[in-house]
């Protein structure tokens, strides 16, 4: 896919500061520090549209990417990371929730998950929800690079027989050497 003019627009922690339009909108989920920042300046082939941190929790709102006024890119904040006050945990997981149950635009769910370890408890409770929300998904296995190419289809099998998931439902990446970007966006399209 060519990408002319991609822009964050605005972000977000209740419906009324969604996007008012009706564009399809592909949403990221994963544990902080999984690297979807990272995935949307690969895909986009920008270096820092998203802002990557080392420190993960830095996201603490829904951001939304306009990518030419085609559809969003929706970075929602990562699970898992413990230095949130329960309270600010509680209010981040109800504008999740809030989102994923009231916005009529989403058209997939990508959940990103480190190809390198099996998918946490947090990670299962998101897959859980994420089926019950009966919309389309995908699972993507990045830091493959971290990986010996080799490895690379085993440790993706693993994923999948570990969350029990279909053979097209998990593929690799990696934001860092941005190789299987082409395959991303094939099953991303399928959605738009």
């Amino acid at each position: 896919m060519i990408i002319k003019n991609p822009k964050f627009e605005i972000s977000a922690v209740k419906p009324a500061q969604y996007p008012k339009n009706d564009l399809p909108q592909i949403v990221l989920v994963g544990k902080s520090n999984v690297g979807k920042s990272s995935f949307i300046n690969t895909m986009l082939n920008r270096k820092a549209l998203a802002r990557t941190s080392n420190t993960p929790g830095k996201t603490r709102q829904i951001n939304f990417y306009n990518i030419d006024d085609s559809f969003y890119f929706v970075d929602l904040p990562g699970y898992g990371y413990s230095k949130l006050s329960k309270e600010e945990q509680v209010n981040m997981g109800k504008f999740i929730e809030d989102y994923l149950n009231k916005c009529k635009n989403i058209s997939l769910i990508v959940l990103l998950l480190d190809i390198r370890h099996n998918p946490t408890n947090d990670d299962i409770l998101m897959l859980d929800y994420i089926k019950r929300t009966n919309l389309p998904f995908v699972v993507i296995a990045n830091k493959a690079d971290k990986l010996a190419v080799t490895k690379v289809d085993s440790a993706v099998f693993e994923i999948k027989d570990f969350l029990g998931l279909s053979f097209t439902t998990v593929f690799p990446f990696s934001a860092e050497r941005k190789i299987y970007t082409e395959h991303a966006w094939e099953e991303l399209e399928k959605f738009l």
